[in-house]
């Protein structure tokens, strides 16, 4: 048993499937498109676009490729990336896709490593790894980095980053560990600010956990628990400063991060639904709403988003609480309207990736009582990621990419309730 036990916990082992798996999906699929596809059409959403102007002299503007002006559509960092990738490799080229792709696998695979010691941490060894298991082997994880030319798989190893980091941190008295942490953060609201739903509840466990910590080994230190706490919060909002700096110049109002959530609001609250048919939103006519863009400009037009939006919402109540329950079961079923799609689809793949939608939500859930029976000081923390981040999208709309972020907790939890679960067979198998 020892020699299965050392390779089913073994983290290089663990990261080489990972790895081999993703490159294995990518190079079969780049086998059945053409090469002209590959070359343009990962790139015509809008973090492509935005790079195309940036590797164009343009600056951080036209996020439809269209003389559009300076945009916050979205926060800077994996925009830029993409730009920089053009420059070394040309714009729009197969071998930009590639490297992008292969950028992403790296930090899909790297996902594995906070997990892992996250899973150590909160309960065993034996979870930590079946939590990197199920990450590198997951149907999701395994087609992102190629289906997303996004700050999607990045935004993954971010958010378990921080995970990991938050459970160490309390532990540690150096004030450039909290430093890092609030650096951590300023890195990853400047990637994807979604994440910054869960800031307030990750940094007041800390506190929480320092304080504690200090009442009961009272340390010598200049640096309170409450002066580092608000440092690291500090460093997190002052990352933030000159891109919020940059849009107050640009658009002469406060910007902090991206300036697109009314309109996101909108897709999922507005005039195409009534009382008489409360039903998941169908699409809205995107290019209606984008010709209007063109004629009126960004702030203009979030502007009218926004007040439609609130327009809708507050004229139609009993409407916006079941597209909430309905957008809260597309979240976590992967798809609106489950059942009827699940059965209608002739894919295989759509089957299998929305039936682990499922049981990996409800692992989650287990995986929380878990932590609730056995009464754990990391319940909150884990706990925060499938609770809190998805509110966002339960008011606005959801799509089983804007769940990716979280994935990997959400497999941690599960694993955690299937090590439950196995403790309670396993003594029966054992003593029949």
């Amino acid at each position: 048993m020892r020699d299965p036990w050392k390779a089913y916990t073994s983290l290089a082992l663990i990261l080489l499937v990972a790895f081999g798996a993703r490159l294995a999906f990518a190079w079969d699929q780049e086998r059945k498109i053409p090469a002209s596809a590959l070359a343009t059409a990962p790139f015509a959403q809008e973090t492509g676009n935005i790079a195309y102007s940036l590797a164009s002299g343009k600056g951080f503007s036209n996020p439809f490729r269209r003389e559009t002006g300076p945009t916050a559509w979205l926060t800077p960092v994996y925009p830029l990336l993409v730009a920089a990738t053009f420059k070394m490799f040309g714009i729009f080229t197969v071998p930009s896709f590639f490297f992008l792709v292969f950028l992403n696998i790296l930090f899909s695979t790297a996902v594995c490593i906070p997990i892992f010691h996250v899973g150590n941490r909160v309960a065993s060894l034996g979870v930590g790894a079946a939590a990197a298991w199920l990450w590198a082997l997951f149907p999701g994880a395994i087609m992102v980095p190629f289906e997303w030319i996004w700050d999607t798989s990045l935004s993954a190893l971010l958010a378990a980053t921080i995970l990991w980091a938050t459970l160490e941190l309390p532990d540690s008295n150096r004030v450039r560990d909290w430093c890092g942490y609030g650096l951590l953060w300023g890195f990853t609201l400047m990637t994807n600010p979604s994440l910054g739903s869960l800031l307030p509840f990750l940094l007041g466990w800390v506190a929480y956990r320092a304080r504690r910590r200090g009442a009961a080994a009272p340390s010598t230190g200049s640096f309170s628990w409450f002066k580092k706490s608000v440092l690291a919060l500090g460093l997190a909002i002052l990352c933030c400063v000159p891109w919020t700096l940059r849009n107050f110049v640009v658009f002469n109002r406060l910007v902090p991060l991206r300036s697109n959530f009314p309109l996101e609001l909108y897709i999922g609250n507005n005039e195409n639904y009534d009382d008489k048919h409360p039903r998941f939103p169908g699409p809205i006519t995107k290019d209606r709403e984008t010709v209007r863009y063109f004629r009126i400009g960004e702030t203009a037009f979030m502007d009218e988003e926004r007040r439609k939006a609130m327009t809708f919402i507050a004229s139609h109540p009993r409407v916006e609480v079941i597209l909430f329950a309905d957008r809260f079961a597309a979240f976590w079923t992967g798809l609106p309207n489950a059942l009827q799609n699940f059965l209608a689809t002739d894919s295989w793949l759509v089957r299998a990736l929305m039936l682990c939608a499922i049981l990996s939500g409800m692992g989650a859930l287990a995986g929380i009582a878990v932590l609730v029976r056995r009464r754990s000081d990391y319940t909150f923390p884990l706990a925060a990621y499938p609770v809190v981040f998805p509110f966002l999208y339960y008011i606005t709309h959801t799509s089983l990419r804007y769940r990716h972020p979280i994935e990997p907790v959400v497999l941690l939890l599960t694993a955690i309730a299937a090590q439950a679960v196995w403790c309670i067979v396993r003594p029966r198998q054992t003593n029949p």
